[in-house]
């Protein structure tokens, strides 16, 4: 019932989940991100614990491969979890357990990972790995989407799609990208809609954080 796309970005060395699926919220229990540190998508039977854990692992230096394995171990209920794991080298690492539902697979590209469940056909990770890598878009954000995008024109998952989520971690300690979709007819189209209303506003945003005596004004009634 979820397909994500958890990447690094070579040229800036941010980190990105971007996830939809059928259930509402996917976004708030399957994507865990630290600016620096790696990125762990958390899916299928979903325990949030595991992406919290991961990212802690991370943080130590351990490896994509080290962490998904140290996971598995210390999980009660492996078989019904379904994990990605970029770490701050760009390696990664993707584990499915035995009780994955319905079609799953995942598929690996240049610093990213593709994973799904309750899929269309296994194909779609794959998908959504080539149309990251392929997408004209000029930043972080649009090929995460674009590569979401792919899977969904590639069949997406076995029923409709209601949910979706895109978040991005940069160089200060706060998501510097993180929109939800958590209920509609059309997620991803609603997500790329949110994309283009906050891509412009999203630096202003990062020195508002840093330093709000050099910010832009604020653009609301009474700042004058």
């Amino acid at each position: 019932m979820t397909f994500s796309l958890t990447a690094r970005d070579p040229e800036t060395g941010a980190f990105g989940i971007a996830v939809t699926s059928s259930s509402p919220a996917v976004a708030a229990r399957c994507a865990h991100l630290a600016a620096g540190v790696g990125a762990v998508a958390s899916q299928n039977v979903t325990n949030p614990a595991l992406g919290m854990r991961g990212l802690e692992l991370l943080a130590d230096g351990t490896s994509a491969q080290e962490v998904l394995d140290r996971l598995v171990v210390g999980e009660r209920f492996p078989e019904y979890r379904q994990l990605a794991v970029v770490d701050g080298r760009g390696a990664v690492a993707a584990y499915e357990g035995a009780a994955t539902l319905g079609v799953h697979a995942v598929a690996v590209g240049e610093e990213c990972v593709a994973a799904g469940n309750l899929l269309a056909d296994d194909r779609i990770p794959t998908a959504v790995v080539a149309a990251y890598a392929a997408s004209p878009a000029a930043c972080f954000e649009g090929r995460l989407l674009d590569g979401l995008l792919g899977g969904l024109a590639a069949g997406g998952e076995a029923g409709p799609v209601r949910s979706a989520g895109l978040s991005v971690v940069e160089d200060v300690a706060w998501r510097v990208t993180d929109l939800r979709v958590d209920d509609h007819d059309a997620p991803l189209q609603e997500l790329a809609r949110l994309l283009a209303l906050w891509l412009p506003q999203k630096s202003d945003y990062r020195v508002r954080g840093l330093d709000p005596t050099v910010a832009p004004s604020y653009g609301v009634p009474g700042d004058e």
